[in-house]
């Protein structure tokens, strides 16, 4: 058997074990030093601090997610470790989102001194350090990131269904899919907001009812529309489980980038109305509405109107239902 000293020594064994050139190019890519120097808050010094080996962290993040399914499996445990695996997933999530939080304030106050001139010493080296934290916070944003969409894809091949967060978007590096919030895409107006929270390309609708059982028909359908459309963005009415579900899942086995249109409680009763309104003004070059109740009737109606190519997947059409 063999015996390790440290965890740096079982990381290195592990990312050799399980060598994979395209996650380890991400990795490279994402735990890149923007300088020598690193600074991680506004009134400490700038330090010489590296990044962490990239392949330690690979291994790392896999150990963890993937250690905790395996130790449940088989046992009276094992449906719980997917709730554990998500929640280890949205940790990395929640820490990314706070340190971009961080590097947009930083990004702001760099902003205002860029407008505000002043030739003297103080003003250069605040305008310095203030750069430098942008840097430092940018590069931890996106080692975390990386981190973040790996354990999220070991979620996804172990669950069959991909990771998405309580709230807030998830914009994925070259791992998953990303998941983008509706009201993220609508509000993102600067370029490099939209290259991030707006991607270009043909948008496909999509929605459904909560209760389906054919999940290769689906799937199916969706493959044959990307095989025409290999650009396509998947626009959903966001739901959790049910047809909508099938769709994420998909996406993000294809690498499909998804919009998710959640409900606005503030419309009230209109809610799912005027978040129909909204997928149509996507203007969707083709769209699929599965059988479910009068939202994706009234949704399937608009499409027509707007003349969208449009297909019906009726509950009659699933294979369980053929058989039955």
């Amino acid at each position: 058997m063999t015996s390790f000293n440290n965890f740096a020594d079982l990381a290195s064994f592990v990312a050799a074990s399980r060598e994979n050139d395209g996650l380890t190019q991400t990795y490279e890519g994402a735990f890149i030093e923007h300088s020598e120097m690193a600074k991680l808050s506004i009134v400490e010094a700038p330090e010489a601090l590296d990044m962490p080996d990239p392949e330690q962290v690979r291994a790392a993040t896999e150990m963890m997610m993937q250690t905790m399914f395996d130790v449940l499996r088989d046992t009276r445990m094992e449906p719980f470790a997917a709730d554990l695996a998500w929640g280890f997933a949205n940790s990395f999530h929640v820490v990314a989102k706070r340190i971009e939080g961080r590097e947009d304030d930083a990004a702001k106050k760099l902003g205002d001194l860029a407008r505000s001139y002043d030739p003297s010493e103080i003003y250069a080296t605040e305008l310095e350090d203030t750069q430098l934290l942008c840097q430092t916070l940018q590069g931890c944003r996106e080692a975390m990131e990386c981190m973040r969409d790996h354990a999220a894809e070991v979620y996804r091949v172990e669950t069959g269904k991909p990771f998405s967060p309580v709230r807030g978007s998830r914009v994925s590096s070259a791992l998953t899919a990303s998941m983008i919030e509706a009201r993220d895409y609508l509000a993102s107006k600067a370029r490099e907001r939209r290259e991030q929270f707006a991607p270009e390309g043909p948008v496909v609708a999509f929605s459904g009812g909560q209760v389906w059982e054919d999940v290769d028909l689906l799937w199916n359908g969706l493959d044959s529309i990307k095989a025409r459309i290999p650009e396509m963005i998947l626009a959903t009415t966001a739901q959790a489980k049910g047809c909508d579900a099938v769709a994420h899942a998909w996406a993000a086995s294809r690498g499909v980038k998804v919009i998710q249109f959640r409900l606005d409680r503030s419309q009230g009763n209109r809610a799912a109305f005027v978040r129909n309104d909204r997928i149509l003004g996507l203007k969707p070059v083709e769209a699929v509405i599965c059988e479910g109740s009068g939202i994706q009737q009234n949704l399937a109606q608009k499409l027509r109107q707007a003349g969208v190519p449009l297909h019906i997947v009726r509950l009659a059409h699933q294979r369980t239902q053929r058989s039955a």
